[in-house]
């Protein structure tokens, strides 16, 4: 009989597809012993329901189980399994969940579809607290000196913990403190990719008070949607632009997509368009509703005529493409993005090189880890409240996919060894298999509890 996993991600697709292919990865290499049932928080949309259809039909030991909001539901579920699940992994933003299965003695993951950088904050986070507002440490000189991680700003701060007197910073703070205390940490990231945040994780370098240590930590990426088919069929823009890259020059056209929450206003979007006029490049730009319409007017938003100015070089498509069949594509070498940790695993895994443009959550951080650390992307400069100039966007464009010496051709160069990298790490004896493999005995020790 199989051994039972529980897995339960936030709300949202950003969230629900990592926690998926982090189940895939587990039942795929461990299929004979493992079977994994996906706690799903909120009723699914059309499109979640297409998806998890389409995933049940590819990967059967996978399940999906719908709950309501409530530590109560979640008990009476993981009561209802034959045995006693090995383990329960949760998104971090469900983290009070954590006290449920502790009560019935199942181990507790946390799953980070983020950087280890980003976990290396968190989990320093009380630290930073109880120095800077109890001790009277400055603020800015513990930003500085995170271990793992470059020197950061008070804007670099995730946007829930940059206001210190906010509900969501007291929540962050209480979640940084039971990571402490859960079983261990598992992370989509690979090692050689983020060395020094992964070494002071498992250093505890984060846990610097002496009577405390880190939890195990398990870098099991890069973990990138694999499941082809999984979005409903009437996806024409899709379909369209797919067509279009075929008959692009390899490596050609610059690709700029924000994600799902990812909108600018119309001053914004004026000057990305003046951009891409200016500069010349083969492009495909994935434009939403300032406002949050499905209806996108494009001759609305943009500058009169630069459709038609701009129809033999590039390809405006309304609200969403498959992005990782975008990415994989030959014609692509170049992707401007808002630093989303699965849009940046997806660049990394298809050695696409980026320009950083965060727009909100952790993503400045993240900007500051693949610029700086891993140097895979380059930065935009940008005017007071964010406004990005279409001079600026220009020069990183063109940087970016055509200059021969200095930073564009060092990122480029970054992301393709990145990309072998995490190849590497995927493959038999890699540091994610390795991570995979240890995390799976870990579950089968009796007593591991």
């Amino acid at each position: 009989m199989k051994e039972s996993i529980v897995l339960y991600p936030a709300m949202g697709r950003g969230h629900l597809v990592p926690m998926v292919e982090l189940a895939k990865f587990i039942t795929t290499h461990h299929n004979a012993t493992i079977s994994a049932t996906l706690l799903l928080p909120s009723p699914p949309n059309r499109s979640t329901l297409h998806y998890i259809s389409t995933v049940t039909a590819a990967a059967p030991s996978i399940t999906f189980h719908q709950l309501s909001h409530s530590n109560h539901n979640i008990l009476g579920t993981l009561q209802s399994f034959p045995t006693k699940p090995k383990a329960f992994i949760f998104d971090f933003f469900n983290h009070s969940a954590a006290a449920t299965a502790a009560s019935l003695n199942i181990p507790t993951f946390y799953y980070f579809p983020n950087a280890a950088s980003c976990v290396a904050l968190f989990l320093y986070l009380p630290t930073i607290h109880q120095n800077s507002i109890k001790n009277g440490y400055s603020y800015v000189d513990m930003l500085s000196s995170i271990p793992g991680l470059p020197p950061l700003s008070p804007e670099d701060m995730p946007s829930p913990i940059s206001d210190r007197r906010s509900q969501s910073y007291e929540s962050f703070i209480t979640m940084s403190l039971h990571m402490r205390n859960t079983n261990g940490i598992i992370i989509n990231t690979f090692e050689n990719l983020e060395p020094k945040a992964i070494m002071a994780l498992k250093n505890s370098a984060c846990v610097p008070e002496s009577s405390e240590t880190s939890p195990p930590v398990f870098c099991v990426g890069p973990l990138i949607s694999t499941t082809k088919g999984s979005d409903p069929v009437d996806d024409d823009g899709g379909r369209e632009c797919l067509s279009w890259l075929n008959s692009q020059p390899s490596r050609s056209v610059v690709f700029l997509s924000f994600g799902s929450y990812g909108r600018f206003s119309k001053v914004q979007m004026r000057e990305i368009a003046v951009a891409l006029e200016r500069c010349g490049k083969r492009f495909l730009w994935v434009v939403r509703d300032p406002m949050g319409s499905e209806v996108v007017n494009l001759e609305a938003l943009l500058p009169k005529g630069f459709l038609e100015r701009t129809k033999d070089k590039g390809m405006v498509i309304k609200n969403w493409v498959p992005q990782v069949e975008v990415l994989s594509h030959d014609s692509v070498g170049g992707f401007v993005t808002h630093c989303g940790w699965n849009s940046v695993m997806e660049a990394v895994t298809f050695g696409v090189p980026m320009v950083a443009w965060p727009l909100y959550a952790e993503q400045n951080l993240n900007k500051v880890v693949i610029v700086e650390e891993m140097k895979v992307a380059l930065p935009l400069k940008e005017d007071e409240g964010g406004f990005v100039r279409a001079s600026e966007l220009e020069e990183r464009v063109n940087e970016l996919m055509e200059s021969e010496t200095g930073r564009g051709k060092e990122v480029r160069e970054r992301v393709l060894a990145a990309r072998n990298g995490g190849a590497a790490a995927l493959a038999g004896g890699g540091s994610s298999r390795v991570a995979l493999d240890g995390l799976v005995r870990l579950w089968k020790q009796k007593g591991s509890c």
